[in-house]
Protein backbone atom coordinates (compact mmCIF):
# COMPACT_ATOMS: atom_id res chain seq x y z
CA UNK A 1 0.00 0.00 0.00
CA UNK A 2 1.66 3.51 -1.12
CA UNK A 3 1.78 6.65 1.14
CA UNK A 4 -1.18 8.03 -0.75
CA UNK A 5 -3.43 5.20 0.78
CA UNK A 6 -2.05 5.03 3.81
CA UNK A 7 -2.43 8.76 4.74
CA UNK A 8 -6.02 7.98 3.34
CA UNK A 9 -6.77 5.46 6.06
CA UNK A 10 -5.43 7.73 8.53
CA UNK A 11 -7.61 10.83 7.67
CA UNK A 12 -10.75 8.72 7.71
CA UNK A 13 -10.27 7.12 11.03
CA UNK A 14 -9.48 10.77 12.58
CA UNK A 15 -13.10 11.95 10.67
CA UNK A 16 -14.70 8.60 11.90
CA UNK A 17 -13.53 9.74 15.47
CA UNK A 18 -14.68 13.38 15.34
CA UNK A 19 -18.02 11.92 14.30
CA UNK A 20 -18.12 9.73 16.89
CA UNK A 21 -16.50 11.99 19.90
CA UNK A 22 -19.60 13.11 21.72
CA UNK A 23 -22.24 10.37 20.96
CA UNK A 24 -20.05 6.67 21.78
CA UNK A 25 -17.70 5.70 24.73
CA UNK A 26 -13.94 5.18 23.97
CA UNK A 27 -14.11 1.23 23.30
CA UNK A 28 -16.35 1.46 20.87
CA UNK A 29 -14.62 3.66 18.91
CA UNK A 30 -11.33 2.43 19.03
CA UNK A 31 -13.29 -0.68 17.41
CA UNK A 32 -14.94 1.55 14.83
CA UNK A 33 -11.90 2.68 13.72
CA UNK A 34 -9.98 -0.67 13.65
CA UNK A 35 -13.02 -2.34 11.60
CA UNK A 36 -13.13 1.00 9.14
CA UNK A 37 -9.79 1.07 8.60
CA UNK A 38 -9.77 -2.69 7.66
CA UNK A 39 -12.41 -2.20 4.71
CA UNK A 40 -11.00 0.96 3.44
CA UNK A 41 -7.27 -0.73 3.45
CA UNK A 42 -9.21 -3.69 1.38
CA UNK A 43 -11.30 -1.12 -0.56
CA UNK A 44 -7.78 0.77 -1.69
CA UNK A 45 -5.85 -2.44 -2.13
CA UNK A 46 -8.47 -4.43 -4.17
CA UNK A 47 -10.23 -2.00 -6.25
CA UNK A 48 -8.63 1.01 -8.87
CA UNK A 49 -11.33 3.93 -7.96
CA UNK A 50 -11.02 4.52 -4.49
CA UNK A 51 -14.35 4.36 -2.16
CA UNK A 52 -16.76 6.30 -0.07
CA UNK A 53 -17.29 5.73 3.09
CA UNK A 54 -20.57 7.10 5.22
CA UNK A 55 -20.72 6.69 8.88
CA UNK A 56 -24.54 7.04 10.23
CA UNK A 57 -25.11 6.93 13.72
CA UNK A 58 -28.04 6.60 16.16
CA UNK A 59 -28.15 6.28 19.79
CA UNK A 60 -28.89 2.64 19.90
CA UNK A 61 -26.09 1.85 16.79
CA UNK A 62 -23.18 3.12 14.32
CA UNK A 63 -23.45 1.51 10.68
CA UNK A 64 -20.56 2.24 8.64
CA UNK A 65 -19.71 1.46 4.84
CA UNK A 66 -17.56 1.59 3.01
CA UNK A 67 -18.27 1.80 -0.71
CA UNK A 68 -16.30 0.63 -3.91
CA UNK A 69 -16.48 1.03 -7.70
CA UNK A 70 -15.82 -2.47 -8.31
CA UNK A 71 -18.55 -5.19 -9.25
CA UNK A 72 -16.55 -8.06 -7.76
CA UNK A 73 -17.79 -9.32 -4.23
CA UNK A 74 -15.59 -10.39 -1.66
CA UNK A 75 -15.13 -13.74 -1.81
CA UNK A 76 -14.83 -16.14 1.21
CA UNK A 77 -11.49 -16.36 2.30
CA UNK A 78 -10.02 -18.61 5.19
CA UNK A 79 -6.31 -17.36 5.70
CA UNK A 80 -3.18 -20.01 6.44
CA UNK A 81 0.11 -19.31 8.37
CA UNK A 82 1.92 -18.27 5.56
CA UNK A 83 -0.39 -15.21 4.92
CA UNK A 84 0.78 -13.13 7.63
CA UNK A 85 -2.07 -10.09 7.54
CA UNK A 86 -3.62 -10.68 4.34
CA UNK A 87 -7.16 -11.52 4.56
CA UNK A 88 -7.35 -11.06 8.26
CA UNK A 89 -9.44 -7.82 7.68
CA UNK A 90 -13.12 -9.25 7.06
CA UNK A 91 -12.37 -12.19 9.68
CA UNK A 92 -11.92 -8.88 11.86
CA UNK A 93 -14.69 -7.44 11.49
CA UNK A 94 -16.96 -10.64 11.60
CA UNK A 95 -15.49 -11.37 14.93
CA UNK A 96 -15.80 -7.57 16.59
CA UNK A 97 -19.02 -6.04 14.47
CA UNK A 98 -22.45 -6.89 15.78
CA UNK A 99 -23.72 -6.95 12.45
CA UNK A 100 -21.70 -6.93 8.67
CA UNK A 101 -22.42 -8.09 5.41
CA UNK A 102 -21.83 -7.04 1.20
CA UNK A 103 -24.70 -5.60 -0.56
CA UNK A 104 -24.13 -5.15 -4.81
CA UNK A 105 -25.14 -1.53 -5.81
CA UNK A 106 -25.64 0.28 -9.11
CA UNK A 107 -21.98 1.38 -9.06
CA UNK A 108 -20.09 -1.72 -7.20
CA UNK A 109 -20.22 -2.57 -3.73
CA UNK A 110 -20.63 -1.45 -0.42
CA UNK A 111 -19.31 -3.47 2.82
CA UNK A 112 -21.00 -2.15 6.21
CA UNK A 113 -20.82 -2.87 9.17
CA UNK A 114 -22.97 -2.06 12.59
CA UNK A 115 -21.80 -1.40 16.51
CA UNK A 116 -24.96 -1.78 18.37
CA UNK A 117 -25.12 -0.36 22.46
CA UNK A 118 -25.94 1.98 24.55
CA UNK A 119 -24.69 5.61 23.76
CA UNK A 120 -23.39 4.29 20.33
Amino acid sequence: MGHTERSAVGEVRRELREFLRHRSGAERIEEAELLLSELVTNALIHTRHGAVVTATATPAALRVEVQDFEADLPAPYVPNADDGTHGRGLILVRSLADAWGVEARALGKAVWFELRGEGV
